[in-house]
């Protein structure tokens, strides 16, 4: 007598699929990003000088092409973003003594201090959020933090002549830690 086909193998309920967990991430990720920008007191402040911003709080004092190529973006628009930091007075720019003709960038005390509250503003929202979740949620939301920071980590680009063990490691300088990021 013929015994029958087995039934195709299915992943088990403890393992996932890269493709089902990459979906769902993006479309949690493009719902999560509007609320917090959409809390934003603060209406001269875009996402991409946000992220310049932070960029250079974690990174900086950079020139404008390190700039552009942490953020992937072009030079030109890295250009005209940082003359828009600068009249709104949240940057200072200093000669790079490596290079007189070039500038560093860098956040001032007012860039500093806007960037932190924008960062407690989304942290907030967050928290908001995050307290409505049943106990064992939240848990588990803390549980895939390390898995996620992970996905970024050393996802943005070296400045030249830097070499990979220059990298501040995970948790320094300023702007790092548990006051949420930009």
């Amino acid at each position: 007598m013929k015994q029958p086909d087995a039934p195709p193998e299915r992943p088990s309920p403890s393992r996932t699929e890269p493709a089902e967990v990459a979906g769902r991430l993006r479309a949690v990720i493009q719902q999560l990003l509007p609320l917090l920008r959409g809390r934003s007191r603060h209406p001269d402040l875009t996402p991409s000088r946000t992220a310049a911003l932070a960029a250079l709080a974690a990174h900086g004092p950079l020139r404008i092409s390190e700039l552009a190529a942490r953020m992937n973006i072009a030079l030109s628009t890295t250009s005209r973003m940082v003359d828009l930091l600068d009249n709104c007075g949240w940057i200072a720019r200093r000669p790079d003594p490596a290079d007189q003709r070039a500038s560093l960038i860098s956040l001032n005390d007012d860039g500093l201090a806007l960037l932190r509250a924008v960062r407690r503003e989304t942290t907030g929202v967050l928290r908001e959020r995050i307290a409505r979740l049943a106990p064992d949620r939240q848990r588990l939301l803390h549980e895939a933090l390390p898995a996620l920071e992970e996905l970024v980590e050393g996802e943005q680009p070296l400045p030249e002549g830097a070499s990979p063990n220059s990298r501040r490691p995970r948790g320094t300088g300023e702007g790092r830690g548990g006051d949420g990021r930009a």
